[in-house]
């Protein structure tokens, strides 16, 4: 009775970590709605412009977010450990090396962003405005590596609450720089009355601009909460910006296999975008519309996944190593049952959302077929979204990223390459269901073996 109790309290713990961090995630994803149905009102070629690069902008993203994973485990170790002063040590370093890495991505970005689309095998009349997407989005690096840096910084302190509500906010700013980019100047009627909404008429250059403003203004206000509001991390005007050894070479233990893997993961995706470049622009537009609504679906996991990041590794800091194992376990059961739940309400509802994405008929047709493929594959999805937090908390990133290497190379770009020239679109993103469901399950193995366990990092 005593254990039940337990499970029930820590549950509960997972669910009222989870509820922001699930909401910031869907929030992410409704912003990345509103870019697709604003660019996709403009016809197929736009939407292919951004859905060309999309995986390119998935593989600078997600290395703002290693950089910034290397400095957080620790920091929420170390609160676990009662050792706020070695946190905010940690936070200090955090920002300069981050933003050092984060400039250092968008003069990449900057250099690569002219030849980008033709690499990828688009087709001439994408290219233009795919270049110009990419560009202003790799202009915006350093602003989304520290809206990372500091939400990470918050969460991995216990406060969820507040990168949730910047992130929603940040949403509602989309809209607007969106409205004012990508339209030209316009009139409205409402309610007999006429009015004018200004416009700069930018088009797809235009929703990568209003991206780039929503990231600047939130990456200030949340480096504001973390650097003056946190309980936890609120920085001295005496503290030391030294950059420490131990500090450095743990980040970067951490960092590196996950940037690695992420590196080759958006490589395989990459490739994927080739393989599916040939098909066609609505097959090209299908493909992007398709990973945009399915985000939807999968985006709590992420959500359980941070909040499973912040639990098992304030437990392990604090030497609890039975109360990090439940909490990972629960919090994959939560994942798995919501993630099925909504794999569901995706197969149900993909007609309609793809209505909501694009005024194309051709495309609707094709993306609703293929998300309701990948639906099949959400719960397994789920496992391995959220053991990979739940590990990550643990400071166990180099052999989940080997695993998830091996299952995306392995298993999707091989059956993609032989299913494609046979099935079209379909049969890569049947590749795709199939290789979720061997990740879930090796993950799952990981998780339960317990090896993980005997990682510390404070």
């Amino acid at each position: 009775m005593k254990n039940l109790s337990a499970q029930k309290e820590q549950l509960g713990q997972v669910i009222r970590l989870s509820i922001p961090a699930v909401l910031a995630q869907i929030s992410s994803i409704i912003m990345q709605y509103i870019d697709a149905a604003m660019a996709g009102s403009l016809g197929a070629k736009a939407t292919a412009a951004i859905g060309l690069v999309s995986s390119t902008t998935w593989l600078f993203g997600g290395l703002c977010m290693a950089s910034a994973t290397g400095f957080s485990v620790q920091v929420a170790q170390l609160i676990g450990a009662g050792q706020e002063k070695g946190a905010r040590k940690v936070l200090r370093q955090a920002l300069l090396c981050t933003l050092l890495f984060g400039v250092t991505l968008s003069a990449i970005g900057i250099g690569i962003s002219h030849a980008l689309p033709l690499w990828l095998g688009g087709e001439p009349e994408v290219c233009k405005n795919s270049s110009r997407y990419f560009l202003i989005y790799a202009c915006a690096l350093p602003a989304i590596q520290m809206r990372h840096t500091a939400g990470n910084m918050l969460q991995c302190s216990g406060d969820m609450r507040t990168p949730s509500q910047l992130n929603i906010l940040m949403c509602v700013q989309d809209v607007i720089f969106n409205s004012l980019f990508i339209f030209p100047t316009r009139q409205i009627s409402l309610s007999g009355m006429h009015i004018t909404i200004p416009g700069a008429g930018l088009g797809v250059a235009g929703a990568a601009l209003g991206t780039a403003m929503a990231e600047f203004v939130t990456a200030i206000l949340m480096l504001y909460a973390v650097c003056f509001r946190s309980a936890s991390l609120q920085l001295e005007w005496h503290g030391t910006w030294h950059l420490e050894k131990k500090c450095l070479k743990t980040s970067f233990q951490l960092a590196l296999p996950m940037a690695l893997e992420h590196t080759i993961l958006c490589g395989a995706q990459i490739t994927g975008t080739r393989i599916v470049a040939p098909l066609g622009t609505v097959s090209v537009a299908a493909n992007s519309l398709g990973v945009t609504a399915e985000s939807l679906c999968y985006m709590p996991g992420y959500g359980i996944g941070a909040a499973a990041t912040t639990l098992v590794g304030q437990s392990i800091g604090a030497g609890e190593e039975k109360l990090a194992k439940d909490y990972a376990r629960l919090s994959v059961f939560l994942g798995i049952a919501i993630m099925t739940c909504t794999g569901g309400l995706m197969y149900l509802g993909a007609p309609w959302m793809f209505s909501l994405l694009t005024p194309d008929p051709a495309i609707r047709i094709l993306g609703t077929k293929v998300l309701r493929i990948e639906a099949f594959a959400e719960p397994m999805f789920a496992a391995s979204i959220v053991a990979a937090g739940a590990l990550r908390g643990a400071g166990d990133t180099l052999i989940p990223s080997i695993m998830n290497l091996a299952s995306m190379w392995g298993v999707r770009i091989t059956l993609s390459l032989f299913m494609a020239p046979r099935l079209g679109l379909a049969g890569v993103w049947i590749a795709m269901c199939l290789e979720l469901c061997v990740r879930g399950v090796l993950f799952l193995i990981r998780l339960f073996r317990g090896k993980w366990l005997k990682e510390r990092l404070v």
